[in-house]
């Protein structure tokens, strides 16, 4: 397993920018548009640990009021086979809030409601039963 990103959600692209960058020294790796799905993701690291452990700024294009704790998205983890991992953790009584239906993504909660993406490492594996026709459950 390999520890990916933290998300965070944002409600000024520039005073966050101006905060993180300018302010605690992190470094803008990588920004991604998502018109689709109305949002902007902004990638940040530490000057030299880009690729090792992110922070993701989610800025979500409709405006949006987030109380206490809102904000943190999700800790992401990339690993080795996302369908034995999601097996391991269901036999061990976790629910798989999002299954990884596209071979690629999945999201569990930990025991206090913290979201944990897992992300198939190098693409996706085929899409395969039982997970492509498993539903959502519950938020994630």
């Amino acid at each position: 397993m390999h520890y990916l990103h933290t998300m965070v959600r944002i409600t000024d692209i520039d005073a966050s920018l101006d905060f993180y960058c300018d302010k605690l020294g992190l470094v803008e790796v990588r920004r991604r548009e998502v018109p689709q799905g109305r949002f902007t993701l902004i990638f940040l690291a530490a000057p030299g640990q880009e690729g090792i452990a992110e922070i993701e700024l989610t800025y979500n294009w409709d405006p949006e009021v987030y109380g206490e704790g809102r904000n943190f998205g999700h800790l992401a983890f990339r690993v080795d086979d996302i369908y034995a991992t999601c097996q391991k953790m269901m036999d061990a009584g976790i629910t798989i809030n999002r299954p990884p239906r596209d071979g690629h993504m999945a999201f569990v909660r930990s025991p206090d409601n913290i979201s944990i993406e897992l992300l198939q490492k190098d693409g996706s594996l085929p899409v395969q039963e039982p997970w492509a026709s498993m539903p959502n459950t519950g938020k994630w």
